[in-house]
């Protein structure tokens, strides 16, 4: 039956992916909590099985919690990658982190090219560079030709319509969902207090992989 939801899901991308194409922006993708959505940045083990634990990050480039957060992530994901699906959502506050948008949209258009997780990376290893820079375009250019994609291009899809549009609407379900800030964790599909470790996230993974 899931399978069957997982198809439907990604009909309905498609078909949301070609209304935004075509300048469709009141049409917004159907966001859940802690649900994977086939337009969702993803990695790990895929979403398409029963057994799936999903762990999803409500997420601000520019928050220096979320920076924290990071290098620790990377260790749950070396950990039970293999095991678990990681889904990043942007939800960058905009009114206390003047670039945060910007940074979300850099990692979209870097996804274009097939290099989402690399810029992501790039992103908090480098928050304090542009963080308060007042010339991001040239800081993420930049970025662009240092993960070996075409920076001109980068540019393009970094001030599309699509771009700006897809960020917007996580932002916007964010936001409508109330949550409160960043960074913000669901596991299981259930939002739970923010980890203080490692350790923390190990055992509530295993936790949760129990009850496969």
């Amino acid at each position: 039956m899931k399978s069957f939801f997982w198809i439907a899901g990604i009909i309905v991308a498609i078909v949301v992916l070609s209304l935004i194409g075509k300048g469709g922006s009141s049409i917004e993708p159907p966001f859940e909590l802690g649900v994977p959505h086939p337009l969702d940045n993803m990695k790990g083990l895929p979403d398409n099985a029963s057994s799936t634990v999903v762990l999803m990050e409500y997420s601000d480039f520019q928050c220096p919690a979320c920076r924290s957060y990071y290098p620790v992530l990377r260790q749950v994901m070396t950990e039970f990658g293999d095991r678990i699906t990681f889904v990043f959502r942007h939800f960058p506050l905009s009114s206390i982190h003047m670039n945060a948008e910007f940074a979300a949209r850099a990692a979209e258009a870097a996804k274009k090219q097939g290099k989402f997780w690399e810029m992501h990376d790039l992103l908090f290893e480098k928050q304090d560079e542009w963080a308060k820079a007042n010339d991001v375009e040239t800081i993420f250019k930049n970025y662009a030709v240092l993960l070996g994609i075409s920076p001109d291009q980068f540019v393009v899809d970094w001030k599309s319509k699509e771009v700006k549009d897809f960020v917007r609407a996580q932002k916007n379900h964010a936001t409508k969902s109330g949550l409160q800030g960043t960074p913000t964790f669901f596991l299981g599909g259930k939002q739970i207090q923010n980890p203080a470790s490692l350790e923390a996230f190990r055992s509530l993974i295993l936790a949760e992989l129990a009850k496969k």
